[in-house]
């Protein structure tokens, strides 16, 4: 009976250790298949999300931000706005990433071209923090994504931390090169770090980013802190800012232009999509929205 229950648990053992080899065979080969992939991101932010992972890109951005210095000879494929899909296609990418906010905008270039496209979602904070969990998994780079979402947590306590009072009344403008502006609701980054940084948007919506704007509206407002993001352009944008803030009478009643409590929201600390600098970006709103604290 002795002989019997041990052989019994000789050949329990050996199955754990065949079983256990095998599994430690299939993490290895799929890290290795994750970790040889070719990948191009499409839009600065994309870029520095995989540059905090140490993941290596075969294709990145055109544009006139400063990209990570791994990527200083890897292949641009085109503007974020309009990508070149042959470029990309010639790359023979595993994975090409976009932000989901253009994804109507270019998806049948991409499908005509049997170009395999991801859409990330990056409107919010927690939709950054969602996206770096699930890449970081995806590449063998739990360690790497967890860091960065430690920060951003750290970000978050702070500003909630310096809260007091009443919510400031915050209203979003967005600047688009020759085109005037648009209004940034609480569904846009922008509108979300206001509401993480304790501010209260005072164009709010059920669904839509952004506004078209209306003097009519406008003037019932009363913001008491008016962030102007220069999405692109700026050396376009921010003196259209100043010349619609000077020209146009509806401003010049709002608190925030009395108090002098208007700001300029640049690149690359802020965007129209979540990235990399949220924790920046959260303490700066934080220091206009609550400037006494």
């Amino acid at each position: 009976m002795n002989s019997r229950k041990r052989l019994i648990i000789i050949l329990v053992s050996l199955l754990v250790i065949i079983g256990g080899g095998a599994v430690a065979i299939r993490y290895f080969v799929n890290k290795q298949v994750a970790q040889s992939q070719r990948i191009v991101a499409t839009t600065d932010a994309i870029t520095e999300i995989f540059d905090k992972l140490d993941v290596d890109l075969v294709g990145v951005p055109t544009t006139s931000q400063k990209l990570p210095s791994r990527y200083k000879n890897v292949t641009h494929v085109g503007s974020p706005m309009s990508p070149s899909v042959e470029k990309i296609a010639s790359l023979n990418p595993s994975k090409v990433y976009a932000v989901s906010t253009l994804k109507d905008q270019y998806s049948s270039s991409f499908k005509a071209q049997s170009v395999p496209v991801t859409y990330l979602k990056l409107d919010t904070v927690g939709q950054l923090k969602t996206t770096l969990k699930q890449l970081g998994k995806e590449y063998y780079r739990t360690r790497q994504a967890n860091q960065q979402i430690k920060l951003i947590n750290q970000a978050i306590s702070q500003v909630k931390g310096r809260q007091h009072g009443r919510h400031p009344r915050v209203l979003v403008l967005m600047g688009m090169p020759g085109a005037g502006y648009l209004i940034a609701t609480d569904h846009s980054y922008v509108g979300d770090l206001v509401r993480s940084a304790g501010g209260k948007n005072v164009y709010t919506s059920k669904g839509q980013t952004y506004l078209s704007p209306s003097n009519e509206t406008l003037a019932t407002k009363h913001p008491d802190v008016i962030l102007r993001l220069s999405h692109a352009m700026p050396s376009v944008t921010i003196p259209q800012f100043k010349k619609e803030f000077q020209t146009n009478p509806v401003w010049k009643n709002m608190p925030a232009v009395k108090n002098h409590r208007v700001y300029d929201l640049k690149q690359p600390t802020f965007n129209a999509s979540a990235n990399m600098e949220a924790p920046k970006a959260l303490r700066q709103v934080s220091q206009w929205l609550y400037p006494s604290k």
